[in-house]
């Protein structure tokens, strides 16, 4: 049975995460008899006390890692690889806590898992699909991914997907020190190491589900981020 940790940062989710936590529940049951699956919230101190409601809920399965601070996703994500490597789990999946990434398709991206290093739920190919999503909000996402994948020479649909699994090999392979960014460009270096790397990477189309409470964490300085380093990156591989 593997032992995945299901890794979802938090920062003012408390709209969302009791309902999240109790769709991934229903999940868990059932596909108890194939993966062991528990979940760790890293919450970056938010104020409306996200943090609050979890340990109000009482779930064995459901740990916590409470950080100082806000500091981005790609840290909140790091942190959260730290504490399920050192805790020996198999599988460490990323979602989000706004509802955007379905519970119901966590199985779906497990099944890839078991040859794939890098699970990438993807929206844009054939079975994925988006909702409730402006459309300027698809063009961003669409042009990003677009330009990451010529500029990087990788043929994936989705880079900036937030929906994901990783395996331990190859977390353990990285220097996380080294990972440099903060925002929605994590999610692209991480697949340009698995891709540098050698690891096998997959793509398991997935819906995703604008959030219906609560604000986006979307700013033009994660974009711009986004932007800048890619072309970085891009630009030295071809020297």
């Amino acid at each position: 049975m593997k032992k995945v940790l299901i890794v979802v940062p938090t920062y003012n989710e408390s709209e969302s995460i009791h309902t999240l936590l109790n769709r991934i529940d229903k999940v868990r049951s059932n596909i108890s008899d194939r993966y062991q699956i528990d979940l760790l919230v890293v919450d970056d101190n938010s104020p409306d006390k996200t943090v609050d409601i979890v340990e109000s809920l009482n779930l064995t399965w459901v740990k916590i890692l409470k950080k100082a601070k806000k500091s981005g996703l790609g840290p909140a994500y790091l942190s959260g690889f730290k504490w399920g490597l050192a805790a020996g789990y198999e599988k460490l999946m990323e979602m989000d806590a706004d509802l955007s990434h379905q519970p119901e398709q966590i199985p779906d991206l497990l099944h890839a898992s078991q040859s794939a290093d890098l699970v990438i739920g993807t929206r844009w190919m054939p079975g994925g699909k988006v909702e409730n999503w402006p459309v300027h909000r698809q063009l961003i996402s669409r042009a990003g991914t677009t330009y990451a994948s010529i500029m990087l020479r990788m043929r994936y649909k989705d880079l900036t997907s937030g929906f994901r699994v990783l395996d331990a090999k190859f977390l353990n392979s990285l220097n996380f020190s080294e990972i440099s960014t903060k925002g929605y460009g994590f999610q692209i270096e991480m697949a340009l190491l698995a891709y540098k790397k050698n690891f096998k990477i997959a793509q398991v189309p997935i819906t995703f589900v604008e959030r219906a409470q609560g604000r986006s964490k979307m700013t033009l300085d994660i974009v711009f981020e986004a932007w800048k380093m890619v072309t970085i990156w891009g630009l030295t591989n071809r020297r």
